[in-house]
């Protein structure tokens, strides 16, 4: 369990396209190649440690004659930003994917002995 002993809590979010390979022919949509994708998330303003980071699908749209297989998942966090990361495996084929991503945790104050602003 994390534990917030902060003043200030903050909450950043975001809904981000991943990838959208159908209409050229991409590694995802064609099913070979690599099967990973990743996104850097630079936040609008740093926390003071590491948030937590919920990430989910918000959209997937996928080929319906093939199995279902997905992994998404926050790789990486750190006070900045953080990287999503979507997998898939053997003979799925993704056409594209979105991210819905929410940070919660400590941010600077104006009353922090810190000069962070």
């Amino acid at each position: 369990m994390k534990f917030l002993i902060n003043q200030a809590i903050g909450i950043e979010q975001g809904d981000d396209v991943l990838f959208s390979d159908f209409a050229d022919g991409g590694e995802m949509w064609t099913g070979s190649g690599a099967r990973e994708r990743r996104k850097l998330i630079t936040f609008a303003s740093p926390f003071k440690s590491e948030p937590a980071v919920h990430v989910a699908l918000s959209l997937w749209d996928m080929d319906s004659a093939t199995n279902a297989r997905a992994d998404v998942t926050a790789e990486k966090i750190t006070p900045n930003g953080f990287e999503i990361v979507f997998r898939t495996w053997a003979d799925t084929r993704v056409a594209r994917v979105r991210v819905r991503w929410m940070a919660l945790g400590e941010v600077f104050h104006e009353d922090d002995w810190q000069d962070v602003y």
